[in-house]
């Protein structure tokens, strides 16, 4: 991704596949307003324009995701920013990771092999999302192909941390289900948060918006 305009394009192509507004917002790592836009914009003649009503990041990580060897090397390094909880639990004798699907899971799959523990994959309600309050949609869910959740210490991955709501969720989802969140981790944090519901928060990358006032 090169600029506002190729957003726009994948964000359309994205659309006509039939994927949801928060599974494209997923899929280029921007918030559910932004992904809106995009959008809305890429169904609009001529399509070009810049977002200067909006307050966003985009993330591009795909040089990481598209190699095996790159993927696990992140993986370490996620999973060397976990030692550091300040809980009290050691995060090599975590027993469970668990990914936020889509983009988190392959990443919790490596910071899993790295700490020799078992996977579980959590599908967000966000990817039923398309308008309106998100705390309106469905509820998310807890893969059965991976492992279960209950009396386990997690540690939550995903990619990128927006707004929060999603992993706020998924650590929400985690405590129904019996389990105790211990840590999360992504690769880029474009909020700057340190802990979501007491749970501590690691990130390789703060994104941190700077302005001027006036």
């Amino acid at each position: 991704m090169k600029n506002v305009d190729d957003l726009i394009e994948s964000a359309a192509a994205l659309s006509e596949q039939g994927l949801s507004r928060g599974e494209i917002a997923d899929e280029l790592n921007v918030s559910r307003e932004t992904a809106s836009w995009l959008v809305e914009r890429g169904g609009e003649a001529g399509g070009s324009a810049v977002a200067t009503d909006l307050e966003d990041v985009h993330v591009d990580w795909s040089t990481i995701g598209r190699d095996s060897g790159r993927l696990a090397a992140v993986g370490s390094v996620l999973a060397d920013l976990f030692a550091d909880l300040g809980t009290g639990v050691a995060a090599e004798r975590v027993a469970l990771v668990v990914g936020i699907e889509k983009a988190g899971t392959p990443l919790a799959t490596a910071v899993a092999m790295e700490l020799d523990a078992d996977l579980a994959s959590y599908a967000p309600r966000k990817h039923h999302w398309e308008e309106g309050d998100i705390d309106d949609q469905e509820g998310g869910s807890f893969s059965r192909n991976f492992a279960a959740i209950e009396g386990r210490e997690c540690l939550v991955v995903d990619d990128t941390i927006t707004s929060g709501t999603t992993m706020t969720e998924t650590i929400a989802a985690i405590e129904r289900e019996g389990g105790t969140p211990v840590g999360c981790g992504v690769l880029a944090d474009k909020r700057g948060v340190a802990a979501l519901e007491g749970v501590p928060v690691r990130s390789l990358v703060q994104v941190i918006p700077v302005g001027r006032e006036g």
